[in-house]
């Protein structure tokens, strides 16, 4: 798989989410050393609790344990998506939270700022700065401090019926107008056949188109913060995939769920709008339809290759662990030993294909991926170019989650999601007592 070099790749991505670190961390409790134990410091191995929602997190898990002695995981799976924030967030709340979770990486600045999470620097600050190349290390060094352990990156690209493309005589787009043009095309030769399914409403997904157009949610401004999600590249965003709804081309299905897997199963969607960690899931979800899905870059406003990032996964140790040190071994093992990597990809039912932000986990992860369903792509070769395009400038704030919150409620319409988490982010950003620019 062709590896760009660490320079490149910084250069071409700078996720600066430490730009704010004076505002975001001005209430901060902020987490401390006390309540590091040192693995097998009694003889006896240290159990360290796991939760996560990602893809072959179990198998991993399961592999450390076989090859280390002096501490065991124990593992739970917990509900993807906000249903997981909220557990894990109780979890800290009543005391009982795990020693490792995985966390997206627009919750860390809310989560780190409120006090709860542990500070991994002593454990783990000199390890993200020599594994991870720097534009990553921006998304979990906060304020001076390592709240996180990357994962991976998360490039949106676009998955397309190659059968479906060539029955209706389209080319693959490259450009969101070209994208329109192929929906109505295809749609037109099969009434029953939409662009894709883009109901229900997913804050991650539209914060990646939005950040693909060049807008940026949040800011500073000497050290108050800036929300801005009514921007002409989200307005811009949101006005195209209502428009696609309104005028049904694209499906009112919700993105993910028993209805858009029978709909991308039977064909009647042409292409999703996914991510690297997509890939692995096509096996499973349609198995009727190996080799007739493709992958290509994601179509951009100007036909110049671009990128947002659609979720992203960082590991952490919630506030109140009692096992620092033991989580922060697994936390350095399960980000950077290839042997995590091939546990993962030989998960049972759903293989991972996570693209991992440590490059020695990326080789091992392209050399063991089957991407036999996508015949003749590499699938970990096209990530990687494609995280190579992601848009410089984009940062999360310390009101994400509640952003989120509101545009859940406002459903599949974006516009409204853009108004609402305006309002609320803006609320939350005072209500913590942070100041907000003006």
């Amino acid at each position: 798989m062709p590896r760009t070099s660490r320079t490149a790749r910084t250069s071409r991505i700078a996720l600066t989410a430490s730009i704010a670190s004076l505002a975001l961390f001005a209430t901060a409790c902020g987490g401390d050393d006390e309540g590091s134990g040192k693995a097998g410091s009694d003889g006896k191995p240290v159990t360290v609790t796991y939760w996560s929602a990602t893809s072959g997190a179990k198998e991993a898990a399961e592999a450390f344990n076989k090859t280390h002695k002096n501490i065991k995981v124990k593992f739970s799976l917990i509900p993807a998506g906000p249903e997981g924030v909220t557990k894990l967030s109780n979890a800290v709340k009543g005391e009982n939270a795990p020693d490792v979770a995985t966390m997206d990486y627009s919750a860390l600045p809310e989560y780190a700022s409120e006090g709860n999470l542990e500070d991994l620097s002593p454990d783990a600050g000199d390890f993200v700065k020599e594994k991870f190349p720097e534009n990553i290390q921006s998304m979990v060094n906060l304020g001076g401090k390592t709240w996180a352990v990357p994962f991976d990156v998360t490039p949106i690209q676009l998955y397309y019926r190659k059968d479906i493309f060539k029955k209706a005589g389209v080319e693959v787009p490259k450009t969101w107008d070209e994208y329109r043009k192929a929906a109505e095309k295809i749609n037109k030769s099969d009434s029953k056949v939409k662009i894709t399914n883009f109901g229900g409403g997913d804050p991650a997904l539209l914060a990646g188109l939005a950040w693909q157009a060049g807008a940026k949610w949040y800011g500073t401004a000497g050290d108050a913060w800036k929300v801005d999600m009514e921007d002409a590249a989200s307005k811009k965003v949101a006005t195209y995939w209502d428009d696609l709804l309104k005028d049904g081309l694209a499906s009112k299905t919700p993105l993910w769920g028993e209805g858009e897997a029978k709909e991308r199963a039977g064909g009647k969607v042409a292409t999703i709008i996914g991510a690297s960690w997509s890939a692995g899931g096509f096996s499973v979800g349609y198995p009727d339809a190996k080799g007739k899905w493709g992958i290509a870059p994601l179509p951009t406003w100007d036909g110049t290759a671009a990128t947002g990032m659609y979720g992203g996964t960082s590991f952490v140790v919630p506030k109140g662990s009692d096992n620092t040190e033991a989580a922060a071994e697994f936390i350095k093992w399960v980000t950077t030993d290839p042997a995590s990597m091939t546990a993962r990809l030989n998960a049972a039912k759903t293989p991972s294909s996570a693209l991992p932000a440590n490059e020695e986990m990326r080789a091992a992860a392209a050399k063991e991926f089957d991407g036999s369903y996508f015949k003749g792509q590499d699938v970990y070769a096209i990530a990687g170019a494609a995280a190579d395009t992601i848009v410089p400038g984009w940062t999360w704030g310390p009101v994400q989650q509640t952003v989120v919150s509101a545009q859940v409620a406002a459903g599949a319409d974006h516009s409204k999601m853009l108004t609402e988490g305006q309002a609320k982010g803006t609320k939350a950003i005072t209500d913590r007592g942070l100041k907000l620019a003006k």
